[in-house]
C-alpha cells in the first residue's frame, strides 16, 4: 500500500442550501480529500490554519491516521468560504472569500513526505502547485485539481504543471474554458495532448467521464433521492479516485476506471450531509458495498 500526499486548503465554510444554512463548519478540499482518501491507503497533509482554528477539527484529521506533520498553524484568520446553492445544486455561488493565512502561504514539504508515490495537488496556485511538486522525488502518479480563477489569471503557469502530472481532474465549465472549446472530449483531448495520461471531468449529479489517450469511460452519479451539501463533492472524488490508486498500487487502464467508480462512491457519502460530516462517516464495508452496487450498473 502506498502513501498519499496532499497539499491544499483547510477551511471554514458558512454553507446556504435551500433547505437550510450552517455556519462555521469545516472544509477545505484538503480535509475532504483527506479523509476520503485515509478510507484506502495512509495520507500526508500538508496545509495552513489561523489560530483560530478549532484543535477538536485537527484532532479529527490526526484521529482518521492522517499524518500532520505538514500542517502550519499561523498567526491569523483560517481561510474562510461563504457559498449558496439554488435548487440545481450543481453550482455554488461564491459569496465571500477570506483567504486569511492562505493568502501568503508557500507550502513546505517535511523532508519525511518527499517519498510519496501519491500526490494531490489541490485546487491553489499553479505557481505552488509546481514548486511543491519539485519537492517530491519520484512519485508514481500526481493528479491536480484546478479552478476557473486560475484559468483566468494564471494560465501559462497551469498549463507549465499540467506537463507534470499524470492526472488532471476538472468540470465541465473549467474544462471548456481551459481549452477554449465547446466540447468537453475536445477539451479533454487537448489535456492529453499536453503530457497527462487521463483526465477526469466532473458532471455533479450526472456523474463523470475518464478520459485517456486510448478510451474513455462514463461513470454515472450514485442513484439516492436527496443531496444535502455538494460542498466537498469534487475533492472527495478525488480521494476515493487516488485512494484506490495507493491502494492497488497501479495506474493502468483498469485500475483508473475503478478508481474512477471509487471516487464517485465517495463523492456520494460527502453530499448526504454538512461539512466533511458525510464523508467521515463512511467505513471500508460501506464504500465497498456501493462500489459493488455501482459496478453492476456500469459493468467494469
Amino acid at each position: 500500500m502506498s502513501n498519499i500526499l496532499v497539499v491544499g486548503s483547510l477551511a471554514y465554510d458558512d454553507v446556504q442550501t435551500p433547505a437550510e444554512h450552517r455556519t462555521n463548519v469545516l472544509g477545505g478540499a484538503a480535509s475532504y480529500f483527506a479523509i476520503a482518501a485515509r478510507l484506502y491507503a495512509p495520507v500526508r497533509l500538508v496545509g495552513v490554519i489561523g489560530d483560530d482554528f478549532r484543535e477538536e477539527d485537527v484532532e479529527r484529521l490526526r484521529s482518521r491516521g492522517i499524518d500532520l506533520a505538514g500542517l502550519e498553524r499561523r498567526s491569523g484568520g483560517s481561510f474562510r468560504w461563504l457559498g449558496r446553492y439554488d435548487y440545481a445544486m450543481n453550482t455554488a455561488e461564491t459569496i465571500n472569500t477570506d483567504l486569511g493565512v492562505f493568502a501568503d502561504w508557500q507550502p513546505r514539504v517535511p523532508d519525511s513526505f518527499a517519498d510519496s508515490e501519491f500526490v494531490f495537488l489541490a485546487n491553489i496556485d499553479p505557481e505552488i502547485q509546481l514548486a511543491t511538486l519539485r519537492r517530491v522525488r519520484a512519485p508514481k502518479a500526481v493528479a491536480l485539481d484546478t479552478m476557473n480563477y486560475w484559468i483566468d489569471h494564471k494560465r501559462d503557469a497551469l498549463l507549465e504543471v499540467i506537463s507534470h502530472v499524470d492526472i488532471v481532474s476538472v468540470n465541465e465549465s473549467e474544462a471548456r474554458q481551459l481549452c477554449d472549446t465547446v466540447s468537453v472530449a475536445k477539451a479533454a483531448r487537448d489535456i492529453l495532448a499536453r503530457g497527462p495520461r487521463a483526465v477526469v471531468v466532473k458532471r455533479g449529479e450526472y456523474g463523470s467521464v475518464l478520459f485517456t489517450r486510448s478510451f474513455s469511460f462514463w461513470s454515472p452519479a450514485f442513484p439516492f433521492d436527496e443531496v444535502t451539501d455538494p460542498t466537498g463533492a469534487g475533492d472527495s472524488f478525488a480521494g476515493g479516485f487516488l485512494g484506490h490508486l495507493a491502494a492497488t498500487g497501479t495506474v493502468d487502464d483498469r485500475a483508473l476506471r475503478r478508481a474512477t467508480l471509487h471516487g464517485t462512491v465517495c463523492a456520494s457519502f460527502a453530499v448526504e450531509r454538512f461539512s466533511v460530516d458525510g464523508i467521515e462517516a463512511a467505513t471500508p464495508d460501506d464504500v465497498a458495498t456501493r462500489y459493488r452496487l455501482l459496478q453492476d450498473l456500469v459493468k467494469v
